[in-house]
This record gives structure tokens, sequence and C-alpha cells, in this order.
């Protein structure tokens, strides 16, 4: 125990840890131990552990006081399970009373914590009450005591019972600095402010003698508040006590000392009174927020992530969310209050602003309604008001809004400048900044309607009013904003003139200013120079950041980057400029200064952050292994478990496969994915806690790394896992259509009609619009032979938008699939005349092309392709349709033996071979204009560059293709073309057996769209040797399977009809025939001869009459 106690002085918790565990396994009763470990795993921060530990303490001893508080604090300050602590806290309560029950400090003691953690909520400070009331009974004698019953009184709202509390505490002992600070107290929130001050002074006498204390800046902060002294000088006060409570917890480890001297009460109201001098209008756009704004966010940041349990923490960490503009996670942190606790009217009221900031009326409206239902008091207050006049001005109720604001104006809390912040009998909080907005709406209300005179008149009461306050000049600068409506510029920039650099809202002022000058009069000059006044002025890192801005916004980066690196010799380790300062490089085209920049500050060590943002300029320049090299260094160095390291070493984690990714090191780049999915649900884990407000950002983030994750499953065509970790996306992110739709089109690869009908009905629920969900809709109603419903969809969309070629390409490709290609032409004409151009569009081209292909018109098919070639959308495809075109005109069975063998006469072989390879020259030569970008174009390229090797029939070539195929498919599992690929090799060198296992292979894989042609080859190439071999019922499965999923192949009714001849089925063999002969454009005169030939004369004379076959022979013979 010594040992671990040295290490826990030493502050290495997990050296004690270590140790404290090896006692427990030699020693598993002793029960200090337990105890000890408790305590280490909490100064680790991880509360989980010291829950567990507590409950394992329990299950030894029952009674445990250490542990029964550890679990009350967990439910308290971590779960916000205010009923729950309370019961707990009983139990404590019980075993004190049975096991200790005349240590009046121990009962003092448990108390501490628990009552300035819990938000002053009723249930647990009844039973704090109780531990101290019982300490005080023990030892009625002691000052201390009395004090913190003083303070538990307080916390209740009991001034008066404090206030005795406090006198008896003095009177125990007259040297009580913390009982004389609660009779201060005391007396400024009874309103006896002259008898506050003369006991501040004196205590501020003594004060020099016993150390600062936070409370008492606080103290005259509030005073300060009541005399209505400058907001410099209140804001001073509160920053100090800020700052003195804190200094007073330097080197304090997380744990219930910790949080008795964290106090999050009485920091819970320094911050309340601090948002009051807050700026509560949004920044501009690219501005940064106010100095004070960060401040509060610092305090909030901190508390939230020790007492996320405490719902007024992250309302108000919501509050100043919303005042520095950040919405989204305003909203995210309201959210976690209201699903919290639903019936909190100030959540809903402050989300009803935000819902009204995003111009969402409908759920402001309800959220106003909500607050209303769930406190009828609301209506009372003059917030609630302001808010629903606004938002009825929005909907254009200007006549209404009036009205509301009107009733507003007479409430007292509203024209009282002496009493600006509480109502004396009613709970009612007013911010002087919202009984101006009331002044600023109606005003405003009054000149949208017209009514100017009206308008005039509450400006000048609300001058009247608030004359001498620090929201006099808020008037000055709306009265300027009036002045701009009645489109008065000079009036605006003259009022504006008038507010000196020592005013509040100077700054507020000149950026008016700035945007009158930019937007109105349109002379960046003076736009410039309103900027370069307030650096003048006010030369702090704020303003020089506005400056910096304002270049930016001028497209003048060059001297952006100038003002952002004077603002940052201010502030050395503000984040925002060092990053500004990169980015403003990289948009300056200063790469190489950028690289040099951010390398510099790294080494420095003071911008460790900046790592992520040089790694990632690194890899947009290519720059592999020196990004790889940064980001190793960063995980290396940036270790721990706290959230701020573990979302950075995310990050980390992720940039680095999309380095190995561009590396071609696919392994490493899954590794690097799967590590940080790791650390991301470490880092959701704590968010949820820590900070809320970012949850939804993180969530997301979750979603897109496994999506990514899927994503390189699916090139590799591992559907299984590739879905496995869509579905883990989608439960971070349940309605991101992007990853729905990948999923969808997965089922749709694995032919789970069920389950992609089932995603594309939610994607088009979110979005009614969806093409690609629509397209996939419409592709599932042709598997089921639905072909109306399906043609439906598709025509919606082409209705919409006749000439949406990658839509009319789908829909070719379904038609040809329903063996509907002469429903195809109706489309093509109702686009030609919906766009005169349409013949020269690229896209309309290579649908065209298709149709044309598909219909067995090769060469007409060529010079369309040869339209869309050149084109960056649509050449990459239409290339590699004219290579293959190119490699078999005739869509023969290439590597098939059957037609071969019979129709081995026909022709001149010497001219057939010279125009194969002339043929293959030709594909040779389109095969060089391709440039893949992605891994799979790569392997794309690489099979059609062994097929012109195939095409060419010598030995030596269709050996090399084949090794390709093989070395392809051993990389990628279950690769259908490279398959195909080595069987029609094999039957190419005559090695049929080695062939039909490659294809058999091939058939025992599920169908999917992205390799339908290569399943449809393969099917046929085996069908072809099953009937050489006179295994007529296997092949004839096979051609079924093919015009299940195509009924428009052409090759397998002419393998139907040649296996119906040779078992004299010849009726089913000539409706075969025709059939082939119909899809093959009446062009083929093998097929045309072949159907009336074997028939017997009655059945001859019957299918003599098909109007096909004469006139195609006719073309033929001729």
């Amino acid at each position: 125990m010594g040992k671990a106690r040295y290490f826990e002085m030493r502050r290495n918790y997990s050296g004690a840890v270590d140790t404290v565990n090896h006692i427990i396994v030699n020693v598993p009763g002793f029960l200090p131990a337990f105890v000890m470990k408790m305590k280490l795993q909490l100064a680790l921060q991880d509360w989980e552990q010291a829950v567990e530990t507590a409950q394992r303490l329990l299950q030894k001893d029952s009674h445990n006081f250490e542990a029964l508080q550890i679990l009350a604090l967990y439910s308290l300050c971590r779960e916000g399970s205010v009923t729950e602590a309370a019961n707990r806290i009983g139990d404590l309560i019980v075993a004190l009373d049975h096991f200790e029950p005349h240590n009046a400090e121990l009962f003092y003691k448990m108390a501490l914590a628990f009552s300035r953690a819990c938000g002053r909520k009723q249930q647990v400070l009844q039973q704090t009450q109780t531990l101290v009331e019982r300490a005080v009974s023990l030892d009625s004698n002691n000052s201390e005591l009395a004090t913190e019953l003083g303070y538990q009184m307080v916390l209740q709202g009991k001034m008066k019972e404090a206030l005795k509390c406090y006198k008896t505490a003095m009177k125990l002992d007259e040297t009580s600095v913390s009982a004389f600070t609660g009779i201060i107290r005391c007396q400024l929130f009874e309103g006896q402010e002259e008898e506050a001050e003369q006991q501040l002074e004196f205590l501020s006498e003594v004060q020099q003698s016993i150390g600062k204390s936070g409370e008492l800046s606080y103290l005259h902060a509030i005073l300060a508040i009541k005399k209505q002294k400058g907001q410099d000088e209140i804001v001073n006060l509160l920053s100090d006590a800020v700052d003195t409570h804190f200094s007073s917890l330097h080197g304090l480890p997380l744990g219930v000392q910790y949080l008795e001297k964290l106090n999050p009460d009485f920091l819970l109201e320094v911050i309340k009174e601090y948002i009051n001098f807050c700026p509560t209008q949004s920044p501009s756009s690219g501005h940064a927020s106010s100095g004070l704004l960060r401040h509060c966010t610092s305090v909030l940041e901190t508390m939230v992530k020790i007492v996320p349990g405490l719902l007024e923490a992250i309302f108000l960490m919501a509050k100043v969310k919303y005042f520095a503009g950040d919405i989204e996670a305003a909203q995210s942190s309201l959210q976690h209050c209201i699903e919290q606790n639903s019936s909190y009217p100030d959540a809903h009221l402050l989300m009803a602003q935000v819902y009204l900031s995003q111009r969402n009326y409908k759920l402001c409206s309800h959220s106003l309604e909500l607050c209303l239902s769930y406190s009828f008091e609301v209506q009372e207050h003059p917030l609630y008001h302001l808010i629903k006049a606004q938002l009825q001005k929005k909907l254009g109720e200007v006549q209404e809004a009036i009205k509301i604001l009107q009733m507003a104006m007479n409430f007292p809390e509203v024209k009282r400048v002496r009493s600006a912040t509480k109502s004396s009998n009613k709970k009612i909080t007013v911010s002087m900044f919202d009984r101006v907005s009331i002044y600023l709406e109606l005003a405003d209300a009054h000149s949208i309607n017209g009514e100017q005179h009206e308008a005039a008149k509450v400006m000048q009461d609300a001058i009247i009013e608030f004359s001498g306050t620090s929201e006099e000049l808020r008037i000055t600068i709306a009265n300027a904003d009036l002045a701009l409506m009645q489109g008065d510029t000079e009036l605006a920039l003259s009022m504006l003139r008038n507010i000196m650099p020592e005013q509040p809202y100077f700054i507020q002022a000149k950026q008016k200013m700035a945007d009158i000058y930019l937007h109105h009069r349109k002379d960046k000059r003076l736009y410039l120079s309103c900027y370069r006044d307030l650096v003048d002025k006010v030369p702090d890192s704020h303003t020089y950041l506005l400056l910096g801005d304002a270049y930016m916004n001028i497209q003048e980066p060059e001297k952006a980057i100038e003002v952002y690196d004077q603002a940052l010799k201010k502030t050395p380790k503000d984040g925002t400029l060092a990053s500004k300062i990169g980015k403003a490089l990289v948009k300056t085209h200063n790469y190489n200064k950028a690289v040099n920049y951010y390398e510099s500050a790294v080494k420095n060590g003071q911008q460790n952050f900046l790592r992520y943002d040089l790694a990632e300029l690194l890899l947009k320049l290519k720059h592999y292994e020196k990004a790889e090299k940064i980001l190793q260094q960063a995980l290396h160095s940036e270790t721990g478990n706290d959230l701020p390291v573990l979302m950075e070493n995310s990050r980390y984690f992720i940039l680095l496969a999309k380095i190995y990714k561009k590396m071609e090191n696919i392994e490493e780049s899954i590794s690097y994915l799967q590590q940080g999915r790791e650390v991301q649900a470490r880092v959701l884990k704590k968010v949820q806690l820590e900070q809320p407000s970012i949850a939804p950002a993180q969530k997301q983030f979750a979603a897109e790394i496994c999506a990514e994750i899927a994503n390189h499953f699916t090139t590799q065509r591992d559907y299984e896992q590739a879905i496995k970790f869509y579905k883990e996306a989608l439960v971070y992110c349940e309605t991101d259509n992007k990853v729905m739709l990948e999923l969808a089109r997965l089922y749709l690869a694995q032919d789970d009609i069920n389950a992609c009908q089932h995603q594309c009905a939610l994607i088009l629920k979110n979005d009614a619009d969806n093409e690609a969900a629509t397209m996939m809709m419409a592709d599932i109603m042709f598997r089921k032979q639905d072909y109306e419903q399906a043609i439906y969809h598709v025509q919606q969309l082409l209705e919409n938008k006749p000439d949406n070629y990658p839509i009319l390409s789908r829909l070719i490709d379904l038609l040809r699939r329903a063996g509907k290609l002469e429903d195809v032409f109706r489309f093509l004409e109702v686009t030609e005349k919906h766009s005169s151009r349409a013949n020269l569009d690229p896209g309309f081209n290579y649908c065209k092309g298709l149709y044309l292909w598909y219909t067995g018109q090769p060469n007409d098919a060529l010079r369309h392709f040869n339209k869309a070639r050149k084109d960056s959308d649509w050449g990459q495809n239409a290339v590699y349709n004219m290579i293959e075109i190119c490699l078999n005109p005739d869509n023969d069975t290439i590597g098939g033996e059957l037609f071969e063998n019979i129709d081995g006469d026909i022709g001149n072989s010497t001219e057939k071979h010279e125009s194969e390879q002339l043929a293959v020259r030709t594909a040779e030569k389109l095969l060089k204009e391709l440039k893949p970008q992605t891994v799979q174009g790569h392997v794309q390229l690489r099979i059609m560059q062994n097929y012109c090797l195939l095409a060419t029939k010598q030995k030596t070539n269709v050996e090399q293709a084949l090794n390709a195929f093989t070395n392809i498919a051993t990389a990628e599992k279950d690769h259908v073309p490279a398959l195909l690929g080595m069987a029609t090799a094999y039957m190419i060198l005559k090695q049929t057996p080695r062939a039909r296992n490659q294809l058999k292979r091939i058939c025992k894989m599920n169908w999917n769209a992205i390799d339908a042609e290569e399943f449809e080859k393969s099917w046929l190439l085996l069908a072809d040797v099953y009937i050489q071999n006179g295994k007529y019922d296997m092949a004839e499965e096979l051609l079924r399977r093919c015009l299940r999923h195509n009924r428009s192949c052409c090759k397998a009714y002419e393998y139907m009809g040649y296996i119906m001849e040779k078992e004299q089925g010849y009726r089913d063999a000539a409706l075969n025939y025709e059939m082939a002969w119909k899809f093959g454009n009446q062009t083929n005169p093998t097929i045309g001869a072949h159907y009336p030939s074997k028939l017997p004369k009655d059945e001859e004379r019957y299918f003599g009459q098909s109007s096909s076959s004469p006139k195609g022979l006719s073309v033929h013979q001729n």
C-alpha cells in the first residue's frame, strides 16, 4: 500500500492501480486496497471502472461508506439521475446512522460534494441538509458545521434561515471568514447593499493576510451589478472570481475532494452573471466570437466534462453556443437537456429561438407550445412574448406581432431600469438585452407596418429608458438600421460614427459601418478602413482577426496572412489564428510556404494540433511518406484517455488510412480505419457525458468511418462484411441517405430483393425525388416482373427531365432485360424533341449507342459511342463499349465451340482472320485512351487488356492473359470478370475441364448488376460446354437463368433452339430461333436459315408466315 501511495503522490495513477491490483490478487479480502483502487480509477477519470470496483466492494462490505458515496456521485454527476442519487444518499445515511452514529465530521464531509453538484435539486438537498443537521446535533459548538448548514439554506433559497446559521457560526468563532462571507451574501440577496458594502470593505482588508478568495470577488461583482457600475469593472471581478477559484484546484486529481472544491453550483452562479454581459447576437460569418463567450465556454466545458449530469450547465452551454453563432451545437445541447428532462421550460424557450434562427417556423411554434404546456407561468415572461412576436413577424403577421409586443411592454420587468434583473414577487429574470430587444422589435414592426411615427416614438422611449446603460448604444445601432431601411445611408453612418472606442458596442458599430460601405456603397477601401481603425483603436488579437477576415472576404489572402501573423504574435497559442494562416497560404497556392509554416509551428511545440493540417496538405501534394511520418509522430506524442486526445487520434487514424489508400496499401488502410473506428467508439462513449453538444458531429464521423470500411470491403467483393459496416454506420446516423443507398445496392448485388426494396422505401420516404433510389425501385420491379410499375417509376423521372441521360441509360438496360427493347425508341424520340441539340450531346449519343448495340447494330453503335468518347462523364464507358464491340461484334460466345464447329465453313477464313486482327489493333489503340483514377479502374483496364490478348487466339498471348487473370482472381475474392477470363483462356487452350471448374465457381455466386454481363457470358459458355457433352438439362437450366435476368439474350434463345432441335421439339426450337432472330435485329443469317429448315412441312408452312424470316433472309441472300 505504501508503494501505491508513493505512485499516487507522484501522480502515476496507472502504476498505483497496478500495485493495488497485485495486492488484491494476493490478499482478496483486504478492503482498503479496493477503496484505494476505486479512488485511483476516479483519478484516472475512469468512472465505469470506479463504479465496478465500488460494486465489488459492496459485495464484500454492503455498508462501505466510500463505495456508497461513489455510486451516489455517479448517479448524480454522470447520469443526472436525481431520484436515484437521493435514494443512494438515503442508503448512505442509514449506514452512517448504524455504524458511525456519533461521527459528526463524517456526516459533514459526506454532504459536501453532493450539495455542490446537484444543481440545487430539492430531493438531494433535503438529504444533504439531513447529513449536516446530524453533524450539528452531534457537535453544536463547531462553527464550521453551522456555516455549512447556512450554505445548505442558501442553496435552497432560504436566506433568512441561512443568515441565522451564519450569525450562530460567528458567535461560535468571531474569526470565521466563511461565516462572515455568508452573511454578506445574504445581505446582498436581501437588498441590504449598504451594509454588505461596508462588510466587503472590511473583508477586503483582511483578505490581504488570508489570501484571495473567488467567492469574495464574486460578491464584489454582485455589489457592482446592483450599483450599476461599468461593465469592464464587473467583468474583471467575475473573471478574477473564476481564475482564483480554479487556482485552488491546481494539482488536485478527480475525486470527492475535487468535486467539493470545484463547487459547480458556485461556478454556475458566476457564469449566469457573466452571460448577461456577453454579446447576444450571433457574430457575422467568418468572425470570431467574443472573448467573454470563449471564457464562458471554457468554464462550462470543464463543468460538463466533470459533471455531465448537471443539466443546467449543459443548458448554459447551449445558450453560450447560441450567442456565439454555433447554432447546431446549441441545438444538440438543448436536445440532450430535453431528452433528460422533457419539462424543462427554459430549454424549450431557447430551442424556439434556435428554430427561429434556422427559419424553421413550424418547430419554433411547437417549442413555444411545449414550453407553455409545461409551465403556464411562462406567459408572464417577456422573453416568451418576444420570441412569439418575432415568429409572427417572420410569418408576415406584423399586426399580431405588434399586439404581442405591446402586451410584453406592459410587464413591470420591461420598463424598470433600476430593477432590471429580477421581479420582487416573481421568479422572473429578464436581461437588459431582452428588454431592449422588445423595444427594438416593436419599433421595427411599426416600421414594416408603415407606421413610421409610432416606430420613432418607440425608439425615443427606448433612448430615454436606457440612457446611460450599456445597451444605449445598441439602440443607436438599431436607429442606424432603421435609417438604412429608409434608404438614408448617410444618416446611418453619422449615427455609427458617434460611437467612441471606449464605449460598449464600438466593435459592432464599426462592423455595421464596414457592412454599409461594402454592400451599400460598394467601396472596398472604406470597408477595410473600418477594420483598420478598429485595430488602431482596440489593438487586440480579436480585432486583428476581424481585419484578416475582412481581407479574406474581399479576396486579398496575402494581406490577410500578414494580419493573422501579427495577431498570432499577440496570442501565440490561438489555434484558430494558426489554422487561418495555413489555410490562407494554401489559398494563395503558396504550398511550399504553407508546408514550411506548419512544420515550423509544429517544431516549436506550440501548435501540435496543426499536425493534422500539415499532413492533410502533404497528402494533397502527394508527399505520402512525409504525411505518414507526421501522423505517426502525432499518435506517439498524444496519448491518454482524455476526450480531446481521443478525438484527435481518431482523425489521425482516418487520415493515415487515406494516405495508405493513395499508396495502394489496402491492408494498412483498412487496419488504420479499424483502429480509428475503435477510438471513435471510445469518443462516443465519453462525448455523450462530457460534451453532448458535439455528439451529433462525432456520430456522423463514426458513420463516415464505418462507411469507408464498408466501401473497402465492397471493392474486395466481400459483400457480407460491407453490409455489416454499412449497418453499423446507420446505427450512428440512421437517416444518412448515401449510406442507405450503398446498403440497398449491396442487397441488390446479393439478390436480396426485399431488403433492397425496404432500404429504397426508407430513402424515398426521406427524399421522394431521390433518383438513385427510384431507379433501384424500378430495377426491383423489373426483377419481380412488374414491368408496368418499373417503367412508371422511370417515366416519372424522365417526364420531369427528358435529357436526364444517366436515368435514360439505366432505362435502356432495364427495358433490354425485360425484353422490351422496342419501347426504347419512343424515349429517345421524346428526348430529341425536348432538345434540338440532343444529337450533339455525348450523353444522348451514349444512350443511342447502347440501344443500337443491344439491338444488334454494332457499326451504328460504334459511330454513336465515338461521339461520346472524349466526354469526361461518358467517355470511359463509351470507350469500353467500343472495345467490346471491336473484340466481339457479333456477340458470339468467346471460347464456345458449338456454333463455331457448325458454322465453321461459312465465310472466307483468311479474310475473317485479318478482320479480327484489325479489330484487336483498334481495341488496343482505344485502350491507350483510358486513364483510370481508381484502384478498381486499373483492374478493369487490366481485364480488358488481357481480353485483347485472348482475341488474338495466339497461344503465347492466351497464356500471358491466363496468368494475368489468375493473379487478379487470387488478389480479389470472387472477381467474376477475372474468373470468366480464366475460363475463356482455358477454352481457347482446349483445357475444357479447367474452364468448366471456373465457370461452375461463378454459377455458385449470387448475381449482381455490376457483373451482370460477365455472369451472362459465363452461363452461356458453360451451357455451350454442357451441350457439346450432351448434358441438355444442365445447359437448359443455365439458359433459363440467362433469360430470367435478360429476356433479350439472343444467344440464350439460339442455344435453346439448338437443344430443342436436337430433342426433336421442332415447334419449341422454331419459337426459340424466332426469338433469337427478333432480338438479333433479324441480321444473323445463320439463325434466319435455321428454324424453317428442320421443321415438318405443316409446321414449316405455319412458321413460314413469319414476316421476319423472308425479309431477313432476302437481305443476306442479295
